[in-house]
């Protein structure tokens, strides 16, 4: 493995996949080593496997760890990425509803 990168907040199925998706797109990160960590294990999971099964359909060597425990997956990680949604689905919601009060909609 080249390097270590660690991602927070990784139980976000859409954010976490599209991000890992936009990283594989780089060859020069397809043998590198990535740690989702995530406070919800249920959703940790679900993505991790996803991400490995992206990873055994593209013959990627890319290795996946996944924990609960963010100072695990940030030991010896070059580059640190944060996911967490500030202000958790009330904050979201206010994300969605300004563009629409002026006519756009994400």
């Amino acid at each position: 493995m080249s390097f270590k990168l660690a991602i927070i907040g990784a139980g976000s199925l859409v954010f976490t996949r599209t991000l890992f998706t936009d990283i594989l797109s780089v060859p020069a990160f397809r043998d590198i080593e990535i740690a989702f960590t995530d406070i919800n294990a249920a959703n940790l999971d679900k993505v991790t496997r996803l991400c490995q099964r992206d990873l055994a359909a593209n013959g990627i060597t890319t290795q996946i760890q996944a924990t609960t425990d963010r100072r695990e997956a940030f030991r010896n990680a070059r580059y640190i990425i944060n996911l967490v949604r500030v202000g958790g689905l009330p904050a979201f919601e206010t994300d969605i509803d300004i563009p629409l009060k002026y006519g756009v909609d994400q």
